[in-house]
Order: C-alpha cells, then sequence, then structure tokens
C-alpha cells in the first residue's frame, strides 16, 4: 500500500527521559515515505499518540475534518497544518499541567490526508492514499490497469498549482515501449489521471 508511518518522538525531561524508547512501528515504512520533518499533518490521516509509561493518555486518532483531535486530560488540540514533531511538542507542552515529565511519541498511522486521484477507463477508479513517490504508470498499475477500451495515448495528468489547472500528458504505449520517459511523472497530492476511452 502507499500508507507510511512517520515518527517522532520529543522528551520533556531529559536527560532522565531521554533513555525512554521511541514507539516502534508496526512495520517498516516503505521506501521513499513522506520526510518525518517535512510531513505536514491533514483531516482523516491517523495518528498514534503515545506518551511513554502513560497508557491510559495513549491511542490513535483520526484527525477529525475540523483539523482538531481529541485526547484524555487535554481534551482538543488542533493537529492538521502542523508537523508529528510539532504536535507532539504541543501535545507535550499541554500535558504538563498533569503528568510533569511526559515523553510524547507521534506516529502517523495512516496518510490519508494525502490522495491522488484516477478516474476512466481503469479496472478500479477512485482515490488512493500517497503514501510514498508514486508514479503515474505505478498508480495505473495500483488501478487494475489501462481497460480494453482505454485510449491508453491519451491519458492525461490534472494537477492544480496557484488555482490554475496544469495538464501534462501521458502516453501509456511509449512508457511500457521505454520511450519518452519524462511523461511519467511523480505524482503530487491532489492530482488526477484521466483515463479517456476510444
Amino acid at each position: 500500500m502507499l500508507a507510511g508511518a512517520v515518527f517522532v518522538n520529543v522528551s520533556a525531561a531529559a536527560p532522565a527521559l531521554a533513555q525512554a524508547p521511541s514507539a516502534q512501528p508496526d512495520a517498516p515504512a516503505p521506501a521513499g515515505a513522506a520526510d518525518q520533518g517535512s510531513f505536514v499533518i491533514g483531516p482523516e490521516d491517523v495518528l498514534g499518540i503515545l506518551v511513554w509509561r502513560e497508557a491510559d493518555v495513549s491511542g490513535d486518532v483520526v484527525v477529525r475534518a475540523d483539523g482538531m483531535i481529541t485526547l484524555p486530560l487535554i481534551r482538543d488540540v488542533q493537529a492538521a497544518g502542523l508537523t508529528p514533531a510539532a504536535l507532539a511538542d504541543n501535545i507535550q507542552t499541554a500535558l504538563r499541567d498533569f503528568i510533569t515529565d511526559a515523553s510524547v511519541t507521534v506516529v502517523v498511522r495512516t496518510m490519508n490526508s494525502r490522495k491522488v486521484f484516477i478516474t476512466g477507463e481503469v479496472a478500479r477508479p477512485g482515490a488512493y492514499p500517497l503514501g510514498s513517490t508514486t508514479t503515474v504508470m505505478q498508480l495505473i498499475a495500483l488501478a487494475g490497469g489501462v481497460g480494453e477500451f482505454a485510449n491508453a495515448n491519451a491519458i492525461s495528468v490534472l494537477r492544480v498549482e496557484n488555482g490554475r489547472t496544469r495538464t501534462f500528458p501521458f502516453a501509456y504505449k511509449d512508457i511500457t515501449r521505454g520511450r519518452k520517459m519524462e511523461q511519467n511523472i511523480t505524482l503530487l497530492p491532489g492530482d488526477t489521471v484521466v483515463v479517456p476511452a476510444k
């Protein structure tokens, strides 16, 4: 899957708590997963909030449409728009009224806020999470490949930049023959791949 994981640990009580182990992922992050320093949390992302030795205030949460998450003791916290490190800092600061030596780790378990879309003559059109580097050809493969009635040499990628839509052509047969590989661009969140019919 495209889902990745980002891990950030913030320790409030160095050096004593500096020995607290960072949370371990359930599975290794895939190659190309979003850089932990630059990933920005968005709505629908699934986060693991881990407070060292405080299981009662740890757990998984989903970022709501308003960008907030709800945690025990401190209730609503703004998450969208922050990096995991910044969110861990904010949670740790808020917890100090209750847990003086809190050590907080934020884990991005699923990057649901980063999506690309594919529509038209493919087996499984729809939205796909973008957790790692993905090219146009890779997305087509994830969507089950082009259909029998697809105009495979007239595929296009739509990208909105600064309020304007740019179109990038993609000739499927060229790529399969190893030609004009520059068309096989890396997708960005929000891109839409259109596979027209003949």
